[in-house]
């Protein structure tokens, strides 16, 4: 029996309001703690990022490599430990969950049924644009 699970996943990268900053899509089988790297690349067109940036992951992404990449880029890790129970009280990294709410009204994105690359990421983008526009109003 094949247990792969079919379509996308979606990796994004959020400020501390839940605008977006970056996303990627991949395929919905492989482990997410790979995608961190190229997820945190994309925010490389934003320009120069501030000092000491803390990013909040969950513990899908407590390991090793992660954590010496996110040191690589000079950004402090916040990772739940594997094997210990979540806080009683959300931290900031689940900041990303509305965003992804969101995100999944756009139906388009649920139900992706494209199967070409530059088609999920515009439709990736689009809706992150969508996301960031909305966002800024709401806190203007």
């Amino acid at each position: 029996m094949d247990r792969g699970k079919g379509g996308l996943k979606r990796s994004m990268a959020v400020d501390a309001n839940g605008i977006p900053l970056g996303a990627i899509a991949a395929s919905a089988n492989p482990h997410d703690s790979p995608l961190s790297e190229q997820t945190l690349d994309t925010m490389k067109i934003l320009g120069e990022l501030p000092e000491r940036i803390r990013v909040h992951l969950d513990r899908g992404y407590d390991s090793k490599t992660t954590r010496e990449h996110l040191q690589e880029r000079g950004f402090m890790a916040e990772i739940s430990h594997k094997g210990k129970p979540p806080p009683l009280a959300a931290t900031k990294r689940w900041v990303v969950e509305p965003t992804n709410s969101w995100s999944n009204a756009h139906k388009k994105l649920v139900w992706c049924t494209e199967r070409t690359k530059p088609v999920i990421d515009f439709w990736l983008a689009f809706s992150g644009v969508i996301l960031a526009v909305g966002g800024l109003i709401r806190s203007g």
